[in-house]
């Protein structure tokens, strides 16, 4: 997916100015596709290069006018063509989980501070998700033309709480994990159980 098919995919809402769609970014799409103004701003100009949006010039009185952008028959040719490929799964790139992994290597207690920062973060995005489902979907139903994007926050919500759960876990085994540094004879924690690919226990 480039940023371009995104910028599409707003302007199936209606018609926004660069500002709109940046402020649409920030607060909805920008969930899951990041970009900055900079970049929205660059990819509208190539967008109209290739005919796939028009910009429509609207006076104001008493302030600059402002440019409408709208999708063309060929822009909305162009996201029906996008939307026929298979996605890509998205890769990781985290340097708290390689961290992690390196547990037994690497001093335990900075990570704390940044675990409980990680926590904070999604818990905070937890509850924007919430605010945004209960504003816009406030029955938990949609119609056919929303449907897409009450799923999309349901997701983006489960997902948020599954990570803030996950910081809970992780803090707690380092606490056991510090404990057992400063007195030797304290109990270990007990191994966590896993599992192979068919879901059977591996433990011994």
């Amino acid at each position: 997916m480039a940023l371009g098919d995104a910028i599409l995919t707003c302007l199936t809402e209606g018609p926004m100015t660069g500002y709109e769609l940046a402020k649409t970014f920030d607060s909805s799409m920008g969930f899951f596709w990041k970009a900055d103004h900079q970049q929205i701003y660059r990819e509208l100009s190539r967008l109209r290069d290739k005919g796939h949006i028009q910009g429509r010039e609207v006076v104001q009185s008493g302030k600059p006018n402002k440019l409408v952008y709208t999708l063309t028959n060929e822009g909305r040719m162009a996201l029906r063509h996008w939307a026929t490929r298979p996605s890509v799964s998205p890769s990781i790139k985290d340097d708290l989980l390689v961290r992690l992994y390196a547990l037994d290597s690497i001093d335990p207690d900075p990570l704390r501070n940044d675990l409980l920062a990680r926590q904070e973060h999604h818990r905070d995005r937890a509850a924007r998700y919430e605010r945004i489902l209960k504003k816009r979907f406030p029955d938990g139903t949609a119609s056919p033309a929303d449907i897409g994007k009450l799923l999309t926050l349901r997701l983006g919500l489960r997902h948020e709480n599954m990570v803030a759960d996950w910081c809970d876990e992780a803090l707690t085994a380092l606490a056991e994990i510090t404990l057992h540094l400063h007195d030797p004879d304290a109990p270990a924690a007990a191994a966590p159980e896993v599992f192979d690919l068919s879901g059977r226990s591996q433990r011994k």
